[in-house]
């Protein structure tokens, strides 16, 4: 008989208790922006159930933003912006040089942006959203970092600088359309500067009636 104590094993978490991946937000933000562009959520219920996305640091938690409202697949009218296929983050570098991503381009769900003595510029003014959740990842290091989207996006940040600056300007506008994208802005800065702001005069709606007029014309 084996009289020696043996440690009892860690339980095994159940799914609500699990620590949530990159992967289990997409899906809730996913969830979210179908939502608001069905007109489930006003635009001030959907950023404050975004603020709280990335927040939170369980499954259980993320489940309970979206409790209200329709999985993924059921039945419900489709959303102003489909779900494209998750493919890998487009990567954006600078290293001692410069660069851009501007005008009709198609940014994907998640870009990445890594400066190191350069300078990035991504314009979204005129960019084709196929999501509407959009989440640009930025490291700077002792460079530049400039994101401008429309006036009429939502526009979110998360960020920090270490003897440098991370800044992101128009969040929780109150003239965002409801029916446009939202851009997430996550970011470290080192000794470098990191800055997303509205661009003046640009607008989603604006830029899709030019778009309709020349097709027609």
């Amino acid at each position: 008989m084996d009289l020696e104590k043996h440690p009892a094993a860690a339980p095994v978490p159940a799914p609500a208790e699990l620590r949530a991946s990159d992967a289990d937000r997409d899906r809730i933000a996913q969830i979210l922006g179908d939502a608001l562009a069905e007109g489930r959520l006003t635009a001030e219920e959907h950023s404050d159930r975004l603020d709280t996305l990335y927040a939170v640091k369980t499954v259980g938690e993320l489940e309970l933003l979206v409790r209200d409202l329709p999985a993924p697949g059921g039945v419900h009218a489709s959303p102003a912006y489909a779900s494209p296929a998750t493919g890998p983050a487009e990567t954006i570098v600078a290293v001692c040089s410069s660069s851009a991503r501007k005008g009709r381009w198609r940014p994907g769900p998640h870009t990445r942006a890594v400066s190191v003595m350069g300078d990035i510029n991504i314009d979204l003014t005129e960019a084709v959203f196929e999501q509407q959740v959009t989440e640009i990842n930025v490291t700077c290091v002792l460079g530049n970092v400039e994101v401008l989207v429309p006036e009429n996006v939502t526009l979110r940040g998360y960020g920090s600088g270490v003897l440098g600056n991370f800044e992101v300007r128009g969040e929780g506008r109150g003239e965002t359309d409801p029916q446009a994208p939202v851009v997430i802005v996550r970011g470290f800065a080192l000794l470098g500067n990191i800055e997303a702001r509205p661009k003046v005069g640009a607008r989603l709606v604006d830029l899709a009636r030019k778009l309709r007029k020349r097709l027609e014309g």
